[in-house]
Parts: structure tokens; C-alpha cells; sequence
């Protein structure tokens, strides 16, 4: 009980910093455009690096799983519960992906994800880039490369023998991080989804 409160505020700062849209911001700053006006209008990277560049899309790839990445090393600090680790890092992907900053229209999670394994597990994410990285090679679709990645992430947890816990976590993270691609999906399945290089309309 004693670490209650604490648990509760971790929680709190993880949803907090999750939901900073940096995603929006950089595009304003870098291109004066409303990112949500273009490509998928969503204000995760893979739209920033569709519609305003490398360099942003960076940008905002490094700030986005900095969200991930503090809170949950501010609970593995202060708490002694594995359990609210992972229960932090969930916090911070919603914020992400459901932002109160950002009327709840957020990023699709993937980005925020890597932050919060860098936390836990640097070998699971070294597992996950592969799958990422390797899907995106032959295919050429971000999203595609993230559904796979999210498959990956129990399974990995799995295979490298991590407590219950983990597991449940990358169950959840994973199911999540799909059902935030649902219209991706729809555009795969209908063959419209974007390809890396292919030109971005204004909606």
C-alpha cells in the first residue's frame, strides 16, 4: 500500500508524457503544416516521414520513444514492482495513441513501444527491429512491418524465457499496436496502402 501513491503518479506522468504530440509539433515547426491534414492524418513517424522528411521523422521518432523510455525508468527508480514497470510503459503507449493533448487522436503506438522495451529488455527490441527492419526491406510497408513486430513481441518475450508478466505485457502492447493499424489493414487488404517513396496528398 505504502507504494500506492507513487504507483498511481508513475501512472499518471506515463499517460502525461505519452500524450505530448510531438509528432504534430515537429511537422508545424519544421514544414508549417498541420500533419493530420496529410498522407494517413496521423502524427506518429511513419506519417511525418512520408509527408515532411527524414530528418523529422527522426526527430520525432527519438522524442516519441523518449516517452516510453522516461517514465518507465522513473518507475524501475522508485519502484519495486515489475509489474508497474510494465503497467507504466502501457500508460505511456495510450497516451500516445489516445492523447489528451491531442483530442485523443494520437500516434499508432509503435514508436513509444520501443521506449518502453529499451527499458525492459534491449534483447527483445533488438528482436522486434530485425522483424521490423527486415519486413520493411521486402515489402516496403511501415505498417506492415509494424504489425509483424507486434506479433513478434510475446513470442520473444517467450522465447527468451521472461516472467508471465512480460508476456501478458507484449500480448497487450501487440494486440494494441494492431488494432491501432485497423485502417492500415483495410488499405493493405485494398491495396492502397502507401509504400516508403511514394507521394503523400493533402487530404
Amino acid at each position: 500500500m505504502e507504494q500506492l501513491i507513487p504507483s498511481l503518479g508513475l501512472m499518471l506522468i506515463g499517460y502525461l508524457l505519452g500524450s505530448l504530440p510531438f509528432g504534430l509539433w515537429v511537422a508545424k515547426l519544421w514544414a508549417g503544416i498541420n500533419i493530420r491534414e496529410y498522407g494517413s492524418g496521423n502524427i506518429g513517424v511513419s506519417n511525418v516521414l512520408r509527408t515532411v522528411g527524414f530528418i523529422p521523422a527522426v526527430i520525432v521518432l527519438v522524442l516519441d520513444a523518449g516517452k516510453g523510455l522516461v517514465p518507465v525508468l522513473l518507475a524501475q527508480k522508485h519502484l519495486d514492482s515489475e509489474v508497474m514497470w510494465l503497467v507504466t510503459g502501457i500508460c505511456a503507449v495510450l497516451g500516445h495513441s489516445l492523447p489528451i493533448f491531442g483530442k485523443f487522436k494520437g500516434g499508432r503506438g509503435v514508436a513509444t513501444a520501443c521506449g518502453v522495451l529499451l527499458a525492459l529488455s534491449w534483447k527483445v527490441l533488438l528482436v522486434l527491429c530485425l522483424v521490423w527492419f527486415g519486413t520493411l526491406l521486402v515489402s516496403r510497408f511501415i505498417s506492415l512491418a509494424s504489425i509483424l513486430a507486434a506479433i513478434a513481441l510475446p513470442i520473444s518475450f517467450a522465447v527468451f524465457a521472461y516472467p508471465v508478466s512480460y508476456i501478458v505485457l507484449g500480448i497487450l502492447l501487440g494486440a494494441f499496436v494492431i488494432w491501432r493499424h485497423r485502417p492500415n489493414i483495410q488499405r493493405l487488404m485494398a491495396g492502397t496502402e502507401y509504400r516508403i517513396g511514394e507521394k503523400v496528398h493533402k487530404h
